[in-house]
């Protein structure tokens, strides 16, 4: 099988008919998948998470595929052009929703060029996200989101006013605390961070207690371990 091809299976149920809507998602950070499968099955019933997967042959491979629709990274580590993506996924019946850190005009062009029903900043709250998808699983094309045109608004201002490009939203970590976070979000329990940081347990709490904090204070919500593990994959930290 090449790495667009896609399996010769039923077509995806009809959302429309009142089922769940079968969702895939597709991300290379394994924690990223897991926190948004747990997010849309506690919080959003109308859909089905039949899918996760951590790489694109993962996806299209899986038994369940093809789906309703398909929340995908813009950025995996793999040879398969965004694209080619995109338009396997809709030639076997899948609306895609792209999903990315990277929040750039070429790449939205790209994307919604190749098929794809929206691309929307991995920085948006889960309730927003969920809301996004059941309109692109209803066939909307979402050509921009209102959080990226106040995004960009926020940022030209705060460049005019002197800031730097990779100001804006930093949560400005200590080198303690971004190591705290580093093991937290890769799974380790607060205990366990405490253990490899070689500091007491209440010690750890504070590292990661501050880690949120700051966080909140640039407008950037970590209280839940799902938002967490999504500002650490924002700023690099599960690379």
């Amino acid at each position: 099988m090449s790495p667009v091809e896609v399996p010769s299976t039923a077509a995806p149920s009809d959302a429309s008919a009142g089922a769940p809507v079968r969702l895939a998602l597709l991300d290379d950070h394994g924690l990223i998948v897991d926190s948004l499968a747990t997010w849309f099955e506690d919080h959003a019933p109308d859909f089905e998470v039949v899918v996760r997967a951590t790489t694109w042959m993962d996806l299209i491979r899986d038994p369940g595929f093809p789906v309703d629709l398909v929340l995908m990274d813009l950025q995996l580590g793999e040879g398969v052009s965004i694209e080619s993506r995109i338009r396997a996924c809709r030639a076997a019946g899948a609306k895609v929703l792209v999903v990315s850190a990277l929040d750039d005009e070429a790449s939205r062009e790209r994307c919604l060029a190749a098929g794809a029903a929206g691309f929307i900043p991995k920085t948006l709250p889960a309730g927003e996200l969920v809301d996004l998808a059941r309109r692109a699983a209803r066939g909307e094309r979402l050509r921009r989101h209102p959080s990226s045109t106040k995004a960009s608004a926020k940022a030209s201002r705060e460049a005019a006013a002197g800031r730097t490009a990779t100001e804006p939203g930093s949560a400005h970590l200590s080198a303690a605390e971004e190591r705290a976070l580093r093991l937290y979000a890769q799974g380790h329990s607060t205990l366990e961070v405490a253990n490899r940081m070689d500091v007491g347990y209440e010690t750890a709490k504070t590292y990661l207690r501050r880690v949120r904090e700051k966080y909140a204070r640039v407008g950037r919500p970590a209280s839940r371990k799902s938002e967490l593990i999504r500002r650490a994959a924002e700023d690099g930290f599960l690379e």
